[in-house]
């Protein structure tokens, strides 16, 4: 009933760890695919190592979480251990990536590849760090350029995810679809602020972060159901998944299967258990035998 495919790899329920949340090690990673998820997103990796911002570089804030962690990771090429980990929680490992030019995504993702990644996600909309993610994520023509790049030199399923941070998002997603993009993801964080009125100073101490959770759920509802309405390429949804009811709207919007990542936190690591139970629950209560009825019901 709830076994769905995307882009040729199979999930046992349309639940996605996404990435940024538990994520850094396989042991997480693998605890993850043991707690239900259909599949597990790791934390973007880059061609190096990078430390990251500063703290504090994470907040709980107007029910959801600001963060401007800054993309800290090995580096890939320290990373292989933890692949191994994390396959063996027996679910599909899908490996989100970056790089400062097109030709550091490509060598990153020839990496991962390499390490047993079942798919790359390609990080174009990442709103705190420069000179990557949503720098490229903003442009058809750079993210098309990225896209093509990693294209080139890959067998798995390439997977741009992109940013609401911009004037058409689905501008861009026609533009990683024409560069051959397998699916689309879609939504990452908002780029966001707090302010402590008492010092009168930002609270993160790179001032700006990406705002995630409930808080973005229904412009990343929207955004999947535009993008879904244009492109023939699957669609990953993103943003405030905390229950079955989120999860289906994204589903009705439009999207094959759904990522889950602040409700860990607030939730639990069984979330994805739980939304898959919902999801469940709404189906029989509707007489519906597949999850994959629903998709795209809202058009």
């Amino acid at each position: 009933m709830l076994e769905t495919t995307l882009c040729g790899l199979t999930l046992r329920n349309p639940t996605i760890l996404a990435s940024g949340i538990m994520g850094s090690t396989g042991a997480s990673l693998k605890r993850m695919a043991e707690a239900g998820a259909g599949a597990v997103v790791t934390k973007s990796i880059g061609p190096a190592a990078r430390q990251g911002h500063r703290n504090p570089s994470v907040i709980f804030h107007g029910g959801g979480v600001l963060n401007a962690v800054g993309l800290s990771n090995p580096g890939y090429r320290d990373f292989a251990q933890e692949m191994e980990t994390a396959r063996e929680g027996g679910v599909p490992v899908i490996a989100s990536v970056f790089g400062s030019t097109p030709r550091e995504y490509a060598e990153v993702a020839v990496g991962m590849e390499g390490m047993g990644a079942a798919a790359l996600e390609l990080n174009l909309s990442c709103p705190h760090a420069e000179g990557t993610g949503a720098f490229f994520g903003q442009d058809p023509d750079r993210a098309g350029e990225v896209v093509r790049a990693v294209k080139k030199e890959v067998d798995i399923p390439v997977i741009p995810k992109l940013t609401a941070n911009v004037t058409d998002i689905v501008e861009i997603a026609r533009a990683c679809e024409r560069a051959g993009a397998d699916a689309l993801t879609a939504i990452n964080t908002l780029k966001a602020m707090a302010i402590d009125i008492q010092t009168r100073r930002p609270i993160l101490a790179n001032r700006t972060g990406g705002l995630s959770g409930v808080p973005i759920k229904a412009v990343g509802v929207r955004c999947v159901y535009e993008i879904a309405a244009e492109v023939d390429i699957p669609v990953i949804g993103c943003g405030g998944v905390a229950t079955g009811e989120d999860a289906l709207e994204y589903l009705m919007a439009g999207a094959s299967a759904v990522e889950i990542g602040t409700a860990v936190a607030t939730r639990g690591v069984d979330v994805f258990a739980k939304v898959a139970a919902e999801i469940e629950a709404y189906l029989r209560d509707h007489g519906i035998s597949s999850v994959k009825e629903v998709i795209g019901a809202a058009h």
